[in-house]
């Protein structure tokens, strides 16, 4: 008896998977055919892309953007003070020779 090697897709490959199923334009087993994929891989794909999709547009994703800019401005201020620092102690040391 062979054994069937499982593949893994791509979250890409997923995505234009589950998009085709929502334009409507192929069947379920049309689209499994083509993408030579279960056509339960296919449904469940389009239900995880139908559920998730609103988070998308969600106030909370923006949230995260505006975290890492702030993050981004507390680590380049650390970067400017250890700079200055490093300047300092290099003067100190120049001046003991």
């Amino acid at each position: 008896m062979e054994k069937i090697k499982r593949r893994k897709h791509t979250a890409g490959f997923k995505a234009k998977v589950a998009l085709e199923s929502t334009r409507g334009q192929k069947t379920i087993p049309e689209l499994a055919r083509q993408f030579s994929v279960h056509p339960s891989q296919v449904q469940k794909w389009k239900k995880i892309l139908l559920e998730r999709l609103p988070e998308l547009f969600a106030e909370e994703h923006n949230g995260t953007d505006q975290e890492r800019e702030k993050l981004m401005a507390a680590l380049y201020q650390q970067i400017g003070q250890l700079q200055v620092e490093l300047d300092w102690f290099k003067k100190k040391s120049e001046c003991l020779y």
